[in-house]
């Protein structure tokens, strides 16, 4: 058969539009129960194959998250590619290598894609560990966060750690499990054995590792920096929760909605006979995000993970104590804020709270190339990055 023959085109809005009159002539609804997601599945795969839609019925989405997905291309999850390309019109950044790893122990066996930039300095660099949110992937949340670009500009590596579809099936990290909440076990090993593989193997500041996460991710987050304090310097948490806020579904889904039936909700310092029910939590540096009309996860949670992130540090300077003041601004992108500061008595920042004013369940400033972004709001990443790399060495692996 010869090769050049031109193949027929399609009409792919016809195609959808046939499918979808042929569905509702046999009385099936593709906008709500188990059929919601034809129509969407169609309009996917017939983008995929070269045949994009500009039309097509909406799809409501699973209750996961509160802001319509953005399906990214799976180019961006292949080895060693980069998950970003600065536009024509930008300024041409180098671009390092984005290559897909896996890690294992006793607990499992995670897949991670570890961003290393063209340029470091001669100093070891910082590491930044991400971690997803539900239904996300570790292609998509670098896509989303541009966390890699920010990696280019400041010389750090970025880690992704990738949740496998076998431990959850939409792929959430298990941050209500008890064998997930505590240290040497579940998914804290796995993770932080990955930091400390790649730490190893990278040269990395030890002293300069950092972890960040959305919703689930940033629950997970939370958890690292309370069962491994002294391997992370800073805790970045988008849209999450406080620490042992549950431990099963029925709890995670009341707490999500602003419910306290978890394990603990720390408030003050333990007595002496206190069990782990009352342990407070580690005095980490602490960098929180959260929309007030996140109605995915609530935003009392954001308040309380800064809850148990300041008495952890008035704990610790029990004496001075921690000064607050409050700024309010609107981003570039027309989003108002406010943000919080918590500061010890030398005028260190120890925790820092931005209130995202109307935005949803969604990394604030991300791209559009991602999922769960909100472009308007003030720049995550950003702010997180200077949050981390202001800190004076805070942590020593």
């Amino acid at each position: 058969m010869p090769f050049n023959i031109r193949a027929p085109s399609f009409d792919a809005h016809a195609i959808n539009e046939t499918i979808r009159s042929a569905l509702a002539s046999a009385g099936l609804d593709t906008t709500t129960g188990p059929m919601r997601g034809v129509t969407d599945t169609i309009r996917r795969a017939l983008s995929s194959a070269g045949m994009p839609t500009t039309q097509g019925v909406a799809v409501a989405r699973e209750n996961v998250i509160d802001i319509v997905a953005r399906v990214v291309d799976v180019r961006q999850d292949r080895a060693s590619e980069p998950v970003w390309q600065p536009s024509m019109d930008a300024p041409q950044v180098p671009v390092g290598a984005f290559d897909s790893c896996e890690y294992a122990n006793r607990a499992g066996t995670r897949a991670y894609k570890l961003y290393v930039p063209a340029r470091i300095g001669a100093s070891p660099p910082p590491l930044v560990v991400m971690l997803h949110g539900c239904t996300q992937s570790a292609g998509d949340f670098a896509a989303g966060t541009r966390m890699n670009r920010l990696a280019e500009e400041h010389g750090f590596l970025v880690v992704y750690p990738e949740q496998a579809t076998s431990a959850n099936p939409s792929k959430c990290w298990n941050w209500f499990k008890a064998q997930d909440q505590v240290r040497d076990s579940g998914e804290p090993s796995l993770i932080a054995g990955i930091v400390r593989d790649v730490a190893a193997r990278h040269g990395v500041d030890t002293r300069r590792i950092f972890v960040a996460g959305l919703s689930a991710g940033a629950a997970m987050a939370v958890i690292l920096g309370e069962t491994y304090p002294e391997l992370f310097a800073g805790i970045g948490a988008h849209s999450g929760l406080p620490y042992r806020s549950a431990h099963d579904i029925p709890s995670a889904m009341a707490a999500m909605k602003g419910g306290r039936s978890g394990i603990a909700s720390v408030k003050a310092a333990p007595s002496p006979d206190a069990g782990p029910r009352r342990k407070i939590a580690q005095a980490v540096p602490t960098i929180v995000f959260h929309g007030d009309r996140d109605h995915t996860v609530q935003q009392s949670n954001g308040i309380e993970i800064v809850q148990q992130a300041r008495n952890a540090h008035s704990a610790a300077d029990a004496v001075m104590g921690m000064h607050d003041r409050m700024e309010r601004g609107t981003s570039s992108g027309g989003r108002s804020f406010s943000r919080t500061i918590h500061a010890d008595a030398a005028g260190r920042t120890r925790v820092e709270f931005w209130t995202v004013h109307g935005a949803g369940h969604a990394w604030a400033g991300g791209s559009e190339s991602g999922s769960y972004t909100d472009a308007s709001g003030p720049d995550a990443s950003a702010e997180m990055t200077r949050f981390f790399l202001s800190l004076a060495c805070a942590g020593s692996a």
